[in-house]
């Protein structure tokens, strides 16, 4: 599963930017603590392919990348199965995280830290919140992937939380609203019929397209501000490096690939690309930067 990926690299991006700033690699806490993310993750998914069933049947524009896994649309899997595995994974992402604050990174705050994350995964589909439905559901995945999720690598390393992982996370999450945004393209005229109220449903795709634009800007724009905070030089230009891919991403959705079912998978994958590439580009500035210490 490619989302496992990025996974590995946020985390790995919050380890590497401790280490950056002196801390000792604490293995147990890698390997762990990876555990709990991608538990949260397999979790996270399962979990949306059985609440969001309704609005996958009732989408008939399905994507590579949107419109969910089509495992329980097509009767591949039993639609109860799929909510077991999502709770034997939330409990396997339970039992990383007492294992985590009780001998690992010992305190309350561990648990609660990764808690917080993992019950907004849930209730990112999941009634009686369901965030996906109330206007929150990309903020709080922004949140809970790119920020969250490095956060935990640099505090089960640390045991705090400091200013340059905020800063190093903070154009990511731009970037993954954006990319949720070009996932729920296809999807709104399915997601409306069910009362999904996605940002796109919320605001029309004529808008939502909007937003989008101002993301990837913002996600570059920000930089300097970021550098002059205390983000390395860089992080930043690693970042910025990418910024050729965020035009011709801005471009395609100017020539109007958001409406168009037959470029929809384009600007998802390469929206999808750009986050990843974002994630890798940081993480690999801050491990040239550990290397040349």
């Amino acid at each position: 599963m490619p989302f496992l990926l990025g996974g590995i690299l946020l985390h790995a991006l919050g380890v590497s930017i401790a280490v950056y700033m002196g801390a000792g690699l604490n293995l147990g806490a890698l390997l762990w603590g990876q555990l709990a993310i991608t538990a949260t993750q397999l979790m996270t998914h399962y979990a949306n392919d059985y609440f969001d069933l309704e609005a996958d049947k009732a989408n008939h524009t399905p994507t590579n990348w949107s419109g969910g896994s089509r495992v329980l649309t097509s009767g591949s899997l039993p639609a109860k199965t799929a909510l077991n595995i999502a709770l034997a994974c939330g409990v396997a992402a339970l039992l990383a995280n007492f294992i985590l604050s009780v001998w690992i990174r010992p305190g309350v705050e561990t648990f609660l830290l990764l808690l917080t994350a993992q019950l907004l995964a849930w209730f990112y589909s999941a009634p009686p919140i369901r965030l996906h439905s109330r206007g929150m559901g990309e903020l709080s995945t922004a949140i809970t992937v790119t920020a969250f999720t490095p956060i935990m690598g640099y505090f089960l390393q640390t045991g705090r939380v400091d200013t340059l992982v905020l800063l190093a996370v903070l154009p990511l999450c731009a970037l993954q609203i954006a990319m949720l945004l070009s996932i729920e393209f296809p999807d709104e005229q399915g997601d409306q019929l069910v009362g999904k109220r996605t940002l796109v449903v919320r605001l029309g795709a004529g808008r939502a397209v909007w937003l989008y634009s101002i993301l990837l800007i913002a996600a570059f724009a920000v930089l300097p501000i970021l550098v002059n905070l205390g983000l390395p030089f860089e992080a930043a230009a690693a970042i910025a490096l990418l910024m050729p891919l965020a035009l011709m991403l801005l471009w395609r959705v100017r020539r109007g690939d958001w409406h168009d079912p037959q470029r929809w998978n384009g600007l998802a994958f390469y929206t999808i690309v750009l986050l990843m590439a974002a994630t890798t580009a940081q993480l690999a500035a801050f491990v040239l930067l550990i290397g040349l210490r």
